[in-house]
């Protein structure tokens, strides 16, 4: 029995690890990882700097978001240049999320050109697309969606 249940948790961590075809290397799995963690920590930090790294300037973000007192959503765009001004606006006002906020990043299919991966952080889920321009991955395309009640 122990032996069955040793065997079942090493294939739930398999199948749960990045997956890189065509023998993407860990180096890309890593870059797509670096890509999502800047603009997570872009955001929280209010570095603009990590954005710039990790987000392509033509990237389309688009989000839904439950408004206070509302039981439906709304749907919101941010461009590039938008995000930039939140990540300067939290900088300079100093309000950071607390240390407990969620970090959590995972990195999805990794392809020679494209890649995706997760983002859950104290706004909600982000959905990423990323691609490699002139050899480094970039953020292209976000979705995501406000914690649901």
């Amino acid at each position: 029995m122990m032996g069955r249940t040793v065997g079942v948790a090493m294939l739930a961590l398999v199948l749960a690890a990045p997956v890189a075809t065509d023998g993407q290397s860990t180096d890309d799995i890593e870059a797509v990882r670096q890509a999502a963690t800047d603009y997570l920590e872009g955001f929280y930090e209010g570095d603009e700097e990590r954005l710039r790294r990790g987000v392509h300037p033509d990237v389309t973000k688009y989000g839904f978001f439950l408004s206070p007192g509302s039981d439906e959503y709304t749907g919101a765009a941010m461009s590039f240049e938008q995000m930039l001004d939140f990540a300067r606006s939290v900088r300079e006002s100093g309000t950071h999320p607390p240390p407990s906020a969620p970090r959590e990043v995972s990195v999805g299919e990794v392809l020679d050109q494209t890649a995706t991966a997760k983002v859950i952080a104290w706004w909600g889920s982000d959905y990423l697309h990323l691609a490699k321009y002139e050899g480094r991955w970039q953020i292209i395309h976000v979705l995501w969606q406000s914690p649901p009640r």
